[in-house]
């Protein structure tokens, strides 16, 4: 079994670190762990690894985010996988810092980058596992806030919660997404605000 894992972001090193990379991020994290390595490929960043039989392809596309769906679509044909074995790691402005949730479907959520792939793709179902990186800036300043580096402390929230999310990866295609869920999203709710839901 073959599975693709995309982690959202901008390519270059200006946008190296920033909250919008957090799907880069994740599969950098996950790919070190792995013993893995990344080869600039057509539209991304790619990597193979595999675990308890399957073998999962991440990717790092280099379309920018907007156009993110073109790089999802080249590699699941190309590696022949149906759209139920992929699985998208995305920053969430709704989400408090550090927080995670996985679901098996669903719309954009006013990001660009789920819309483009939502489009290509010509479905919302498949997987996504959204990442919280908080809503701490002024009105209309959204841009700049989600473009800018994490500072100390947030990086350090970062560090508890990315080991979780590349063992939700894995279970995603060891166990499917419900077991995935079930297992992990009560661990991803430890640090929201009570009540506050994602979109």
């Amino acid at each position: 079994m073959k599975y693709l894992i995309v982690g959202l972001g901008n390519a270059g090193d200006e946008y190296s670190d920033t909250r919008h990379n957090i799907g880069f991020t994740v599969l950098d994290a996950l790919a070190r762990t792995s013993n893995a390595s990344f080869k600039d490929r057509r539209y991304g960043f790619v990597c193979s690894l595999k675990h308890k039989g399957r073998e999962f392809v991440l990717l790092k596309p280099t379309t920018f985010m907007n156009l993110s769906g073109n790089a999802v679509r080249y590699w699941l044909q190309k590696e022949k996988i149906p759209v139920e074995n992929l699985l998208v790691i995305v920053d969430d402005l709704a989400l408090p810092l550090g927080s995670f949730r996985m679901r098996p479907k669903g719309g954009a959520g006013g990001h660009n980058g789920l819309a483009h792939i939502i489009s290509t793709l010509g479905t919302d179902n498949y997987a996504r596992i959204r990442i919280g990186i908080g809503s701490n800036f002024r009105k209309g300043s959204q841009v700049d806030y989600v473009l800018s580096v994490w500072d100390e402390e947030e990086k350090k929230i970062l560090s508890k919660s990315i080991p979780t999310v590349s063992e939700m990866i894995l279970s995603f295609g060891t166990a499917g997404t419900e077991l995935t869920m079930t297992a992990f999203n009560k661990a991803g709710k430890m640090t929201e605000n009570s009540g506050e839901e994602g979109k």
